[in-house]
């Protein structure tokens, strides 16, 4: 494991859409790091990344939202990101928004879970640990997917070789 490939890995989580849902497989696939460390890393990576998030949208957020155009577009995806959570969080309170959080498709994460969690006026820690959860929770599956979609196609990658190997040469 390189500084380059760590720094690589730390980017690819803090990037809004692609978080560790980029960053595992990249670690994995590109940087050859081993499975738990991947994991890890890009789990951690995206935990830390939830309170930075939280302390945009708390503090710096309703300055860009004076800027009528940033305004109309942020209020627009902030009510499907709402009406789209709050079924789950009347139902499941903070496990609700970890599931949110933790499902890893696009228009779900840390970023998208940060804003619905505001708006639904929950609490700091509970928001922290909802993305904590959610994190371990897609960390979990992205790590697991990926690990054994690579290891489940090595039989393709060995029997080439062995072909290779036992073909006549020209």
């Amino acid at each position: 494991m390189s500084l380059h490939s760590i720094l690589w890995v730390i980017l690819l989580t803090l990037t809004p859409t692609l978080e560790l849902r980029a960053s595992i497989p990249y670690a994995l696939l590109v940087a050859k790091w081993p499975v738990l460390v991947a994991g890890v890393v890009g789990i951690l990576a995206n935990t830390a990344l939830a309170p930075l998030v939280w302390v945009f949208v708390d503090k710096v957020m309703h300055l860009f939202l004076r800027i009528g155009f940033i305004d109309r577009v942020y209020q627009r995806w902030a009510a499907r990101k709402r009406d789209k959570l709050q079924a789950y969080v009347q139902r499941w309170g903070i496990l609700g928004l970890a599931l949110f959080i933790g499902i890893p498709l696009p228009g779900t994460g840390v970023y998208s879970g940060c804003v619905a969690a505001y708006l639904l006026e929950f609490r700091f820690r509970d928001y922290l640990l909802a993305s904590f959860l959610g994190c371990c929770f897609a960390g979990i599956v992205v790590t697991g997917v990926v690990a054994s979609g690579n290891e489940a196609f090595t039989f393709v990658y060995r029997s080439a070789e062995v072909e290779t190997a036992d073909a006549p040469a020209p």
